[in-house]
């Protein structure tokens, strides 16, 4: 793909989005645009999304990667989805054209005028711009919602600023959510996202050990993103591609299996009442309920004893959710 090209794809949820991966002369021009990160796309960003889908066509301004990874590449994972997911989500919510800036050291030093002028008025030919409240942009995040406002007024679009979406337990925020996540919390971070937490990715090969002890799962990385509390959780899950697309039920591990001696946490998913090959396929878990931790058993006898305890409580959940 040539610089600044579109490349027109379509998504697993069946939407048609543009995604533009440069922001010097994009061809989609006068777009009604979203910025920001929006890692988990909450009910917070949905606000910004729904003040710029009323100026149409829309768009959302993002960045991979996110400024966090670039500034701070050690740091533990923070991500509640990687670029796939929120591709995915952004094209449920109808967004038409997804501008998916590289985050480098050129974006990194730009005045908040610079990347007002070159990348949002001459780059992208935006026509609004939707922000939240908290807004801040250019180097040493010197820019906020007003200065924005104020440069657009100078280069030719409209600023909009999304007040913060509070819930009855306060704001909401990826911070907050994250915190759900990791206190396993699944429901409760659902309700700030305003869909299920989703884990997607493709899936790959494992030790097949599930499929030795009569409950073969379908296993995925975690790599770069926050991890929910480890353990076993009831899970709903949809898988995107390949022969087997459609929606099942299930029960998942997450962590680093202590019975084996893993050290590297990933997703095992039991699909219930499913028979086929997953290996390639990309699928999407949505975690429901946190049924208990991660445990060492006496034998394997009584780890797979448990893992049936754990496929029934999880149907049970998922019959009423």
């Amino acid at each position: 793909m040539r610089r600044g090209e579109a490349a027109p794809v379509t998504h697993h949820s069946g939407e048609r989005m543009e995604i533009f991966t440069h922001w010097r002369d994009a061809a989609h021009r006068g777009a009604s645009a979203a910025i920001g990160n929006f890692d988990g796309v909450h009910l917070g960003h949905r606000a910004v999304l729904d003040l710029a889908r009323a100026q149409g066509p829309l768009g959302v301004v993002t960045f991979e990667p996110h400024p966090r990874e670039f500034f701070a590449p050690d740091a533990p994972p923070f991500r509640l989805m990687n670029a796939e997911a929120k591709r995915n989500r952004l094209a449920k919510l109808g967004v038409e054209v997804l501008y998916e800036l590289p985050f480098d050291a050129t974006l990194a030093a730009m005045t908040p005028e610079a990347f007002a002028r070159d990348v949002l008025a001459r780059g992208l030919g935006l026509r609004h711009a939707v922000v939240g409240a908290d807004f801040r942009f250019g180097a040493k995040r010197a820019g906020d919602a007003g200065t924005l406002a104020r440069l657009g007024a100078d280069l030719g679009f409209t600023v909009e600023a999304a007040p913060l979406v509070a819930l009855e337990g306060g704001e909401i925020s990826s911070t907050a959510i994250r915190e759900a996540l990791s206190e396993g919390r699944p429901r409760d971070a659902a309700a700030m996202l305003g869909h299920w937490h989703r884990i997607e990715g493709e899936v790959l090969h494992g030790e097949k050990r599930g499929r030795d002890l009569g409950y073969p799962t379908a296993n995925m990385s975690i790599a770069g993103l926050h991890a929910p509390k480890f353990g076993v959780y009831a899970v709903k899950v949809d898988v995107l591609t390949g022969p087997h697309e459609g929606h099942y039920q299930g029960a998942a591990s997450l962590g680093v299996r202590p019975m084996f001696g893993g050290e590297v946490p990933n997703l095992e998913t039991y699909l219930i009442d499913f028979s086929g090959d997953l290996y390639g396929a990309h699928v999407s878990v949505a975690l429901v309920e946190h049924l208990r931790g991660e445990e060492v058993f006496d034998g394997v006898e009584a780890l797979k004893a448990q893992m049936a305890r754990d496929v029934e409580q999880a149907r049970a959940v998922l019959a009423d959710a």
